[in-house]
């Protein structure tokens, strides 16, 4: 099971450790990652994708709210939550056909074209990690030069 993991930390140095090596402690991968400070300075989100069955879910988030720099800790459901990664292909041209598939391709989903040169091209996508997989499997027969993925940002919808 994916699973995405919002939590609720105050802003101190050494939390994003220690939420880190909980998951390193107890075997856990984690997928993503992404950190920032919120509208409040005195805590930041941190938002960490994983897998794992309900079980080992349920008790990561346990020994995460357990933490003292922890506010909240929430197991979010992918149905009543807005998450999006961004993520930056620079993708390789071969003749100016491709320049031309490769836009229209961006287009689809929509994607914004940046740093066109002679032999590569730049996409920047701001999607669902499912949207940005269906993208890149859609552009490496032309061929992936890079790629570079900020991790998943994700809140709860409103009522949820």
């Amino acid at each position: 099971m994916w699973a995405i993991l919002s939590i609720l930390v105050e802003n101190k140095p050494g939390i994003l450790f220690k939420v880190t090596h909980l998951f390193r402690s107890r075997n856990f991968n984690i997928d993503s990652i992404s950190v920032g400070v919120t509208e409040n300075p005195g805590y930041s989100r941190m938002t960490i994708t994983t897998v794992g069955d309900e079980k080992q879910v349920a008790q990561i988030v346990k020994q995460l709210d357990k933490m003292i720099d922890t506010v909240e800790v929430k197991h979010l459901d992918e149905h009543k939550a807005v998450y999006r990664e961004l993520s930056i292909f620079k993708i390789r041209l071969n003749n100016a056909n491709d320049s031309m598939e490769i836009n229209k391709l961006a287009n689809a989903y929509g994607a914004k074209v940046h740093d066109v040169k002679k032999d590569s091209i730049m996409v920047e996508l701001t999607a669902t990690p499912d949207q940005i997989k269906a993208f890149e499997d859609l552009a490496r027969p032309f061929g992936i030069l890079e790629v570079a993925r900020t991790g998943v940002a994700a809140l709860q919808r409103s009522g949820a």
